[in-house]
């Protein structure tokens, strides 16, 4: 694991971007977690520059850029952009049609949760730049964030997951009583409608009935155009597990939830303050090593960076263990698990941010050592 930023790194201070907001259903939350995110950052060692993604995808930036995404009022702020040119590090100010540089970047956090921040869209961009930044590449965020490939690259790998199909949002339109037909070959009530590519459960529907299936299809389908519909477990437990590293990526202790609604909805996340956090989970060593190694074997397989949560559902009635879901850029406010279950292992929230600072440097110097122009011996 890296540790954190040396000496050497600080002679100069770190220009940093704040990425936050965003084209996704979990606009509001990013913000939550950017705040929480800026309040711990050290000035000393840190030039931080906030930007902004509104609703409709224009990227802002300015020293109040947090509370003017909050407030709506976004025009004190300066458009900006980035140029997907290697090497060019600049963030531009976009003006009557002409770019002029804004900051200077070293390194970006994308503080975006779903879809074009969380799902490999806006990583890519930085890989075409070559602009370090925190949180897992393009084929860990893409995977990461489509829950039906997450699950067959699961069934690959020989780790449990609920059984489960996938349908489109045409299909569910065009014949939903075909749709809902198929998905009650899958099992039993309850069943799970989900958006394929979406977190904080939002577009999330414990259904326990074919009219339930029905409203949990058309909800999950104005959410994206893939919906996953997954087997319910009676009463499970939900485990959750941080994730910190590189090549060699540690676990933290399992925490659980205790969610203050039927399931862990996005009310009884941000909204309500009655869910528990149990931290340790209770569980027996046994269990918490075996979960503690399933969250390192499932962010190696689908080739994590700097940090990932992985989520299980453990049903006490089978004693079976199954993987829900990875989130790469998993909830940072103060009260998300994520950094809860660090602050268990004695990690802080300022010392985890500087941590995945540190992890980012150690992945960019190893990328730099690709060769990128093939050139035969003579």
């Amino acid at each position: 694991m890296a540790t954190n930023l040396t000496g050497s790194d600080l002679k100069q201070k770190i220009r940093i971007g704040i990425l936050f907001g965003g084209r996704s259903g979990e606009h509001e939350v990013s913000l939550m977690s950017a705040r929480s995110v800026v309040r711990v950052l050290d000035g000393k060692r840190y030039d931080v520059t906030l930007i902004g993604i509104t609703h409709d995808g224009q990227w802002l930036a300015g020293d109040h850029a947090l509370d003017a995404l909050e407030k709506g009022n976004t025009a004190p702020l300066t458009p900006v952009t980035l140029l997907p040119q290697a090497g060019q590090r600049t963030l531009f100010a976009l003006k009557d049609g002409a770019l002029t540089p804004y900051a200077e970047l070293d390194v970006i956090f994308p503080v975006l949760h779903g879809t074009f921040g969380e799902d490999g869209t806006i990583q890519g961009l930085f890989e075409l730049i070559g602009l370090p930044y925190v949180g897992a590449g393009v084929l860990g965020s893409s995977v990461g964030m489509d829950k039906a490939l997450f699950k067959d690259v699961m069934r690959a790998n020989g780790i449990p997951v609920l059984d489960s199909i996938v349908l489109t949002r045409r299909a569910i339109e065009q014949d939903i009583e075909t749709a809902i037909a198929a998905c009650e070959k899958v099992s039993a009530y309850p069943l799970f409608t989900k958006p394929a590519n979406l977190g904080s459960s939002v577009g999330i529907s414990k259904v326990r009935s074919r009219s339930d299936l029905y409203e949990g299809l058309l909800e999950a389908a104005r959410f994206d155009r893939r919906v996953l519909v997954e087997r319910g477990l009676d009463k499970p437990r939900e485990i959750e597990v941080s994730v910190l590293g590189n090549d060699q990526p540690i676990a933290s202790v399992p925490g659980e939830i205790r969610p203050s609604d039927d399931f862990y909805t996005y009310n009884a996340k941000y909204v309500d303050d009655r869910s528990e956090l149990i931290i340790p989970a209770n569980l027996s060593e046994t269990q918490r090593e075996e979960i503690r190694n399933l969250a390192v074997a499932i962010y190696q397989a689908i080739d994590c960076a700097g940090m990932a949560r992985v989520d299980f559902l453990y049903s006490e009635s089978s004693g079976e263990i199954y993987v829900s879901e990875v989130n790469t850029i998993p909830g940072f406010t103060s009260i998300s698990m994520y950094p809860k279950l660090w602050e268990a292992a004695g990690i802080s929230y300022p010392e985890l941010v500087d941590r995945l600072v540190s992890l980012v440097l150690e992945r960019n110097a190893d990328q730099q050592r690709t060769e990128r122009q093939y050139r035969r011996s003579a």
